[in-house]
């Protein structure tokens, strides 16, 4: 299972952006490999997951979140969605409805994740599914960090009141996992 390079770049800088201070320790607390992939990450390269988000997210869960990994990789994955999403991109997300922001979300995976597929169901004005498939290796970091993407992606496009929440789990055994997303 491979991810994009810019995905890792978001990392990094989310440790060295928002936790400045603590940058270093985190480098130093990586495996090998790990330090390897942070410091010749190349953004249009594509690297072992395990090194490139898994181990980097479970880092900065250990030293900055008290062992969350789950809300290290939330937060990590909603600095991604606002460096993806700046710029031209932030209005475009800004003047589009918020379940056409999901569509494009379901896009987005498969350009940063391989092998990956992830498809929209049961879209209503408020809410939508997504159903994300063909993961070679689960990893609930993964998943955490797409709430967090989803959660920033529909707070840029305006919306209130954002939950995204999983209702089932490849990391937990089951065959696909499914993102409820809802909105005021």
């Amino acid at each position: 299972m491979e991810i994009k390079g810019t995905a890792i770049k978001s990392i990094i800088e989310y440790v060295q952006d928002v936790h400045s201070d603590k940058f270093l320790d985190w480098f130093n607390s990586l495996s090998d490999e790990a330090k390897n992939v942070v410091n010749c990450v190349v953004t249009s390269g594509w690297y072992e997951m395990q090194h490139g988000v898994v181990e980097t997210t479970q880092k900065i869960g250990a030293l900055l979140f008290n062992n969350d990994f789950n809300k290290a990789a939330v937060e990590s994955g909603r600095y991604s969605a606002e460096l993806a999403l700046h710029g031209i991109y932030k209005l475009y997300v800004k003047v589009s409805k918020p379940g056409h922001i999901i569509e494009r979300a379901s896009r987005i995976l498969p350009a940063y994740y391989r092998p990956s597929y992830m498809e929209t169901s049961e879209r209503t004005p408020n809410t939508v599914k997504l159903i994300m498939s063909d993961f070679d290796e689960p990893s609930d970091i993964v998943e955490y960090r797409i709430i967090g993407w989803i959660e920033k992606a529909l707070e840029i496009s305006g919306c209130k009141g954002v939950n995204v929440e999983i209702i089932e789990s490849m990391s937990k055994g089951s065959t696909k996992t499914v993102f409820l997303c809802s909105w005021n």
